[in-house]
């Protein structure tokens, strides 16, 4: 069931997004060869915490960080370790927030240093597609407008989308529905209605979209070992244009 949200929860839903966006920004600020994934979690989780808010993925099903972190050919879920970045590598970052009693939750991919132009290639269309699927978030579309428009813009430049894992409604719980599909048809799924806030998340591997399940029952990687990008954002579905309530600015302009 699709539970539409007043004014006022929308805005509790911002004040999550825009702390989520923030901690996505301080993690970035630490990423640079040498560092080891368990210290961007330990980063995130304190800045958290610092802010008046719980980690919503913490314990979250049982995961056991407050990141997913997700190196190069990890899709998502992933564990953070002892691994230590290197120049080249790729990492999404994956954080949530539970403040408020409203959840958030946004994601972003980091380049390590100076990386190929195949992955600054397959992060710049990533992130080309998730705003091409944002643009169809409006009242009235259909979830398969948002969908087609990620898979039309990710297969065009020949890549590919996973399938396996999907966008999703956010409110009280971290997962709600709809479920939002990277890979799809225009005119088909659920209706867009004002009220509606969903988290809008491609995907997309540098090679084939069959993917690898791990035996932690968590982490997803690609089966033919190249790259994945992840970016993510929530958003409003209001009478006029989609209303973002998550943010890249502070992770790109570097200023939180």
């Amino acid at each position: 069931m699709i539970r539409l949200k007043t004014e006022e929860e929308i805005e509790l839903l911002r004040e999550n997004a825009l702390l989520v966006s923030k901690t996505l920004a301080e993690v970035g600020r630490h990423i640079v060869p040498g560092v080891t994934t368990l210290e961007l979690n330990r980063i995130a989780e304190t800045y958290i915490r610092d802010n008046g808010a719980e980690p919503a993925f913490l314990g979250y099903g049982g995961f056991p960080y407050t990141l997913c972190i997700s190196v190069n050919d990890v899709i998502v879920h992933g564990f953070a370790s002892d691994y230590r970045l290197v120049e080249g590598d790729i990492i999404s970052v994956d954080c949530g927030t539970i403040y408020k009693g409203f959840y958030g939750d946004s994601a972003y991919t980091f380049p390590v240093g100076n990386i190929s132009e195949e992955s600054k290639k397959l992060l710049r269309v990533t992130k080309e597609s998730l705003y091409l699927g944002i643009e169809k978030a409006v009242n009235g579309n259909r979830i398969g407008d948002i969908s087609f428009a990620i898979q039309q813009h990710c297969e065009k430049n020949g890549f590919s989308v996973v399938r396996e894992m999907v966008g999703h409604g956010i409110g009280k719980k971290l997962h709600e529905a709809p479920e939002v599909p990277n890979f799809g048809s225009r005119g088909q799924g659920k209706k867009l209605q004002e009220g509606m806030v969903i988290c809008i998340e491609p995907m997309v591997n540098a090679g084939e979209r069959s993917v690898h399940m791990h035996k932690d029952g968590w982490t997803l990687s690609t089966a033919d070992k190249k790259n994945s990008a992840h970016y993510e954002l929530t958003v409003a579905i209001t009478k006029g244009k989609p209303r973002v309530l998550s943010t890249f600015e502070y992770i790109e302009n570097n200023n939180i």
